[in-house]
């Protein structure tokens, strides 16, 4: 049974890695697909679920790690797994720094790709799941009046109402009527819930002035 919304992707040049790979790969029910080029990849139908990208790193036009660099430059993208027939320990390096998960000399042994895919598989999960909330925490936060956001950045500071008034120079009942506000549209019960909600989505607090 193929995995639900998880895809291999096989971009090599070699036309006989493009097809003894994904043979390798669909005996453990990955969805598999291949491209000859960094370019062909790019020009593809973006792809949102997990897996992970096996790249040869030395192709034509733009090499693997330049593909990987373009590949780092979006907020979800899919672990490498970097395979070569010269590869040179520098590139190797060069490629684990930014976030690969492994570095293949072909020819290579079946299970210990095989081994580097699951890994990789299940690092891609993590971080779509990471990614998810991400968004959705956005998603809450952009409901929010430009008012009701400065109230909530400190409102995760453990501010009493009194206080924020204070800093926003407006009476404390509006205040509470912000926070009602807020926490409806977010969909929370707990200052706690905010917080957390707060830091998935790249909030900021704002600390009070008051010493």
């Amino acid at each position: 049974m193929i995995r639900e919304n998880e895809k291999i992707f096989v971009i090599d040049d070699d036309e006989s890695v493009r097809r003894s790979l994904p043979l390798l790969l669909k005996t453990m029910d990955y969805e598999v697909e291949t491209f000859s080029s960094s370019e062909e990849f790019l020009n593809s139908k973006q792809f949102n679920g997990s897996g992970c990208i096996i790249l040869d790193i030395n192709l034509e036009g733009k090499s693997g790690l330049e593909l990987q660099d373009e590949l780092l430059k979006n907020p979800y993208h899919l672990p490498i797994i970097f395979i070569t027939g010269k590869g040179k320990v520098p590139e190797s390096v060069q490629a684990v720094k930014k976030g690969a998960v492994d570095f293949l000399q072909k020819p290579f042994d079946d299970e210990q790709l095989l081994k580097a895919v699951e890994e990789a598989v299940a690092k891609s999960r993590n971080w779509k799941k990471e990614f998810d909330e991400q968004m959705e925490a956005k998603d809450k936060i952009d409901k929010l009046t430009q008012r009701e956001l400065e109230v909530l950045k400190y409102v995760i500071t453990g501010m009493l109402n009194k206080q924020i008034a204070n800093e926003l120079n407006i009476a404390e009942h509006t205040v509470k009527i912000h926070r009602g506000k807020i926490t409806e549209k977010i969909g929370v019960k707990s200052v706690a819930e905010l917080v957390r909600i707060a830091e998935q989505a790249g909030i900021q607090p704002l600390y009070t002035k008051i010493s």
